[in-house]
């Protein structure tokens, strides 16, 4: 029988920030054979433990953090800009497509040895963990190619699944819900979970991943349908399991899954506004140890995070310059700046929204939503909003383009040009689903299945991230009084409020079937018309902006912003909603057909 070599890491995932013993210990032997593994639970267990690893980690900080997408003043020819631009082709190779599926080969051996399992000792968790995980590296792989080959069974080198055609998306989905029906029935809740297991999957996640699924499918369904489909053998062949009748019964799931998660699974909103000058959104994503914030706050506090990746400074560190590429690649665009609402709850450009405008570059962030500051004020500023005397961040003379900075993501010492931790030695906790994002997916979805939601319902959601936002609270009167949308305002928190938290942009763009709209506009950055730096050299250098300046709709009517990408070179379309298949693979197979477009 063929030898197969595991490399287990220890404990890469599960950990504590606080002390060794808090660790699971994994110590099996380097090389196992089918004949000695998989006989006993903590067999399952250890490898279970491995797939940790298979997550999207910092160094995929690229496709990790909106960048490239339309909230991004920061220009580049890397791959999410490009893909933003509507010019990526076809290349020979994609890792993380490849990457995936060695994933997936890993995960479907599991799954196929417990199905021999005659152990006294269950691996029902073990097992249940592992198919959250074939889950969630297929939905990954569905929201960036669409229909993929659906793999479940360990394949050998003459399967004649190696050269099968594609499933449709809608397959793809149905595995999906049907590996996590099996997660959930199988996981421990959040509070079951062992002290030393910390960062493992349970009951909760679980249910909330389900629902993120499930909304972003119905909505896809709703405002994309078949449109990118076509991968498949035959034309015509990529829609089959379309159907949208689905859709209501799929909102209706979010809703019931998410206000389980909300009310039985014991987290909390990370709020420390009191001692944190109201920058609880800021220390929430550089939280360490005890000196990360200047409250004092460790992990321990974070009740927030449902289903994260853990780090630790002394086992596990990110190992990649993550403060250094989210200074620079996340500093946010124009439309970005202009989205956050004022205290008083109303967007800019409404007339009695208490906007101060933008003749000094500190009068923008005055009376705004407190995420604002959390997220793009120097950090040796957090306590204060910085001036154009004090930071030389805010001179657009070439070091700083476009006029603004990004801290969430960055560990910083309180008030100084000091890194909590060196380069690369970064140790907080990645989040891929936290509380603020259930509350948020509740709110959409209700209002997508219903064209409603009532005053109860924002209370006991989105109006929970607004409030530590500083914002008042969301009603329909308030909606009607001020000739609001409010779809549009559900949106608007869940894209302030996940900022640079994976792609969340590129999906929410499309899915809610407004990417080529989006994507196709002019990028601008800093406002230059009515402020101190029109016509101030010392300040201000416009030949180092190869676009020049453009009109942007501004919160003060049309004003001249420096362009940070034209439209004309934005022609992202619908058959950019997803990526090609990398040509090393459909040229191995006949049967793989390529996605529209490429």
């Amino acid at each position: 029988m063929k030898k197969l070599r595991y490399i287990i890491l220890p404990c890469l995932m599960m950990v504590l920030a606080s002390c060794a013993d808090e660790f699971i210990d994994l110590t099996p032997p380097a090389e196992i054979t089918d004949e000695v593994y998989f006989n006993e639970a903590e067999h399952f267990n250890a490898a279970a433990n491995r797939f940790y690893t298979y997550l999207l980690d910092w160094k995929d900080q690229g496709i990790y953090s909106d960048h490239g997408s339309d909230l991004i003043g920061y220009d580049e020819d890397s791959e999410m800009q490009v893909y933003s631009r509507g010019l990526i082709q076809a290349q020979a190779n994609d890792d993380y497509y490849s990457d995936t599926y060695e994933a997936i080969r890993d995960i479907n051996l599991l799954i196929s040895r417990a199905e021999n399992y005659d152990g006294e000792e269950s691996i029902v968790e073990y097992v249940a963990a592992t198919k959250f995980h074939r889950a969630w590296q297929y939905f990954f792989l569905i929201q960036r190619y669409g229909g993929v080959p659906l793999i479940t069974q360990p394949l050998t080198e003459n399967s004649e699944e190696l050269y099968g055609a594609r499933n449709s998306r809608y397959e793809v989905v149905a595995q999906i819900i049907t590996d996590l029906d099996d997660a959930i029935a199988g996981l421990p809740r959040e509070q079951d979970v062992a002290s030393d297991d910390k960062g493992k999957i349970s009951k909760w996640a679980a249910m909330a991943f389900k629902a993120d699924v499930l909304l972003h499918e119905a909505t896809w369904m709703k405002n994309v349908g078949t449109t990118t489909d076509g991968d498949g053998v035959s034309a015509g062949a990529g829609s089959e399991g379309y159907d949208p009748s689905k859709i209501e019964p799929y909102l209706q799931e979010v809703v019931t899954l998410t206000k389980t998660v909300m009310d039985q699974g014991g987290f909390e909103l990370w709020n420390y506004n009191n001692v944190l000058d109201n920058l609880s959104h800021n220390f929430l994503f550089n939280l360490e140890g005890s000196g990360s914030n200047p409250a004092g706050l460790d992990k321990a506090t974070n009740k927030e995070f449902i289903f994260y990746s853990k780090f630790d400074f002394t086992f596990r560190q990110a190992g990649t310059l993550v403060s250094h590429v989210y200074q620079g690649r996340t500093k946010p665009s124009r439309k970005m700046m202009d989205m956050f609402l004022t205290t008083s709850g109303l967007p800019i450009d409404k007339p009695l929204s208490g906007f101060a405008g933008y003749t000094n570059p500190e009068d923008e962030f005055q009376n705004r939503d407190l995420r604002m500051r959390a997220y793009f004020t120097n950090h040796k500023f957090l306590g204060v909003i910085p001036t154009i005397d004090n930071d030389p961040e805010l001179r657009l003379d070439g070091t700083n383009k476009f006029g603004y900075f990004n801290s969430k993501f960055m560990s910083w010492k309180w008030g100084t040009d000091e890194a909590y931790r060196a380069t690369a030695t970064e140790s907080y906790d990645m989040p891929h689903i936290r509380l603020a994002e259930v509350y948020l997916m509740y709110a959409e979805a209700l209002y997508e299945l219903n064209g409603a939601i009532t005053d109860g319902e924002l209370t006991e959601s989105i109006n929970l991230v607004r409030d530590r936002a500083g914002l008042p609270a969301l009603t329909n009167a308030f909606v009607a009084a001020n000739n609001l949308d409010m779809l549009n305002e559900i949106r608007r928190e869940r894209t302030i409020e996940l900022f640079a938290e994976g792609a969340t942009r590129f999906n929410d763009l499309k899915r809610w079937g407004l990417a080529e709209a989006e994507l196709g506009e002019t990028i601008f950055g800093a406002v230059i018309e009515g402020t101190v730096y029109e016509n101030n050299t010392a300040i201000y250098n416009p030949e180092v902006y190869g676009y020049g300046e453009g009109v942007a709709e501004t919160g003060v009517g049309e004003r001249r912003a420096v362009i940070v990408q034209p439209a004309s070179i934005r022609n992202f379309s619908r058959d950019n909603y997803l990526f090609p298949l990398p040509t090393s693979q459909t040229g191995l197979n006949a049967n793989l057909q390529q996605n529209p477009g490429y």
